[in-house]
């Protein structure tokens, strides 16, 4: 069976942090098969936003509707320093999320990990690497669930200019060749101009749409 066009809608979004709203009136479509990029500068509500999209929040007022699985790649996981976990013990978490044979589990997580270029770490402890690593090993946990909706919020945080084209290439392959639908929250301007769909808030609302800025294409 084909995956809905629009596997994520929100309408009517609201929240509030003790009593305050930090997002007002906010609706969004994610479509499968497209990176949505979404932007803004701090404080806009960007990662509220994909976390009320995920389902992690509940809105104090609208609706999401979900259809397919979804996978959150956070930036900063509830992890503590102290749990020894290693690279390939995280990307395995990822795998949890639905039933396959034991063999083909292990196999895509070899590949989740070559594709993040983080070979020759699997047995790493987390706590030991470094921001961007750290970052890396998330989206691969992220990939290796073969959701129909990944969201992300700032996956290219911590990362050097290759690794964030890297990042770029990985997310563009999950929505153009595997039809997933992706939305990233991203402060880095080449990742925005690189989206096929662009989400601009400011405030908590949403200020800007523009689905016309496919493969590096510019404003007018």
């Amino acid at each position: 069976m084909d995956a809905p066009s629009h596997p994520v809608v929100a309408t009517g979004l609201c929240y509030a942090h003790a009593d305050v709203d930090v997002l007002h009136d906010v609706s969004v479509v994610l479509p499968s098969g497209a990176v949505t990029a979404v932007c803004g500068p701090n404080g806009a509500g960007k990662s509220t936003l994909v976390e009320l999209l995920a389902g992690v929040r509940a809105p104090r007022r609208g609706h999401v509707s979900r259809t397919g699985r979804v996978a959150l790649v956070v930036q900063r996981p509830a992890v503590p320093d102290s749990l020894p976990v290693t690279v390939r013990d995280v990307v395995t978490m990822g795998t949890w999320a639905r039933r396959r044979p034991r063999a083909a589990a292990r196999r895509a997580v070899e590949d989740a990990i070559a594709r993040v270029d983080l070979v020759g770490l699997e047995d790493r402890p987390l706590a030991t690497l470094s921001g961007g690593q750290r970052q890396r090993a998330l989206l691969a946990q992220g990939i290796v669930q073969d959701a129909d909706v990944l969201l992300l919020d700032e996956p290219a945080a911590g990362l050097d200019a290759a690794s964030r084209e890297t990042t770029r290439r990985i997310l563009r392959d999950e929505a153009h060749e595997r039809g997933a639908a992706v939305a990233c929250v991203t402060h880095d301007e080449e990742s925005v101009r690189a989206a096929d769909r662009v989400l601009r808030l400011e405030a908590g609302r949403v200020v800007g749409r523009d689905p016309s800025l496919a493969h590096g294409g510019r404003r007018p």
